[in-house]
């Protein structure tokens, strides 16, 4: 069985390499726009189903990884901002100011048509910042296709005055511990292979 990763998220992909398995690369074509009244974290987890389930297509005999994320601030939900201005106008909302990032996790064995699925919520407490630092962040990160411009694995630590969450790599866009826990339940133990997939 192959290893999908229904994702084209550089994140993703960098996370991924971090368990030593062989794995292949697919873009899914889903569309992410969320449904009227749906709920944060049950959109992240009915995307990274969706979006794992369009790669069994191609892949009928293969473990697919789909994940998702959604940034929630208060009751706003915010997206990758793309550029600067965006990006200035979202850091600004967030500052001294707690937010929730709802990572979803699946995993299809597209052979037996079993799902295993699970949200991993990132608290995260945003320090008080003034514009100028603001500014400096965003011209040396450039963080426009991080959701909320806040990339936890670089700079944007700095922004962050706290942290709650079981898995610090779910903030990144892929949870490694749920990861790892539900290749085990599917027979692939990380830390033995080569021979499982």
């Amino acid at each position: 069985m192959k290893l999908v990763l229904a994702s084209t998220s550089r994140y993703r992909r960098e996370l991924l390499s971090r368990l030593c398995l062989p794995f292949e690369v697919l873009s899914p074509d889903v569309d992410e726009t969320p449904l009227p009244g749906e709920a944060p974290w049950a959109t992240a987890l009915r995307l990274s189903v969706l979006k794992a389930q369009a790669a069994s297509a191609t892949h009928p005999d293969a473990l697919i990884i789909g994940s998702d994320q959604v940034l929630m601030l208060e009751t706003e939900q915010l997206g990758k901002p793309g550029n600067f201005d965006n990006a200035f106008v979202q850091l600004k909302k967030m500052q001294g100011k707690c937010m929730v990032f709802h990572t979803a996790l699946t995993l299809l064995n597209s052979r037996t048509g079993r799902l295993q699925t699970r949200d991993v919520p990132t608290e995260v407490h945003i320090r008080s910042l003034s514009d100028a630092q603001i500014v400096a962040y965003l011209e040396k990160e450039r963080p426009y296709d991080c959701a909320g411009a806040a990339k936890s694995e670089s700079l944007g630590i700095a922004l962050m005055e706290r942290m709650d969450t079981h898995d610090p790599t779910a903030l990144i866009g892929l949870p490694l511990m749920a990861l790892t826990e539900m290749l085990n339940n599917e027979g692939v133990d990380v830390l033995t292979w080569p021979g499982m997939l």
